[in-house]
């Protein structure tokens, strides 16, 4: 992998694949560059596409402390070491890291972002609360295997499938990637749609949501939507968010391909 640096000096692993205008993927929660691996695979005939480590995350540093904006300079140095006229596309809350980064400045043509896990709504803000408040916790006592089961059953994974996934290879991973939970949950702020932030956004954006999501995720991604003023909104019929990257890549080279058409046109 490739690396670059961040505004703090933080070293940000990234990988090239693929020959065309470049594309930036940014991963969610407990996800590496690996994770976004078959999407950008289906991507990459059409498309450069970036995919790295975020920070705390693979081969990428982690120099502390956190905040938001340390992630949003990573995201900013990638976009910088993709090249000129880059799109970005951010998964859950690496598409709310993608938002704030654009609404600060992030030079990006065209956004898109799939399902951005914000809770807005009274009973979604008290959830969002509850469940930073035991994170945090769960993090402090180093039960980090506690803080994985927590956020996987708060993305609506059931219990006895989190069961079984703790005695699969692939737990040790997540919970090598633990730490970084506190770091999405930071982006989310109180859970609310951040509408004033969204309103700086000057990408052309899509914003899509699956069609078997839960009622108030789809809910959430139409809040988001109505909040940034070049943005358009669609459902992935069958698509839950659990993407399949089959279904979203399509998606994505039509929107990245026509819309940098349109543009160049204008």
């Amino acid at each position: 992998m490739d690396k670059t640096l961040s505004r703090d000096g933080t070293s940000i692993a990234y990988r090239r694949r693929g020959d065309g205008p470049p594309v930036v993927l940014v991963g969610g929660a407990l996800s590496t560059a690996a994770d976004e691996a078959p999407l950008a695979a289906l991507l990459a005939p059409r498309f450069t596409v970036v995919t790295y480590d975020r920070r705390g995350r693979g081969a990428s540093g982690d120099s502390g402390p956190y905040t938001p904006r340390r992630e949003i300079e990573d995201l900013a140095a990638v976009v910088a070491a993709a090249g000129e006229h880059v799109s970005v596309f951010g998964m859950r809350s690496g598409g709310a890291l993608a938002l704030e980064a654009c609404a600060a400045g992030l030079p990006a043509d065209l956004l898109a972002v799939y399902e951005p896990p914000y809770t807005p709504g009274p009973t979604g803000l008290l959830h969002k609360a509850r469940g930073t408040a035991l994170l945090h916790r769960l993090l402090a006592d180093g039960d980090r295997g506690g803080a994985v089961g927590l956020h996987l059953s708060r993305s609506g994974v059931p219990e006895a499938t989190i069961a079984r996934m703790r005695r699969a290879p692939l737990w040790d991973g997540l919970e090598a990637l633990a730490h970084t939970l506190a770091y999405d949950d930071a982006l989310l702020g109180d859970g609310s749609v951040p509408a004033g932030r969204l309103s700086a956004v000057r990408s052309r954006t899509l914003v899509v949501t699956g069609g078997f999501s839960a009622p108030e995720v789809q809910e959430a991604t139409l809040d988001v939507a109505a909040g940034v003023p070049r943005a358009r909104h669609r459902t992935l019929t069958g698509q839950t968010s659990e993407l399949a990257p089959h279904a979203m890549a399509p998606v994505l080279a039509d929107f990245f391909s026509r819309d940098r058409i349109l543009r160049n046109a204008s």
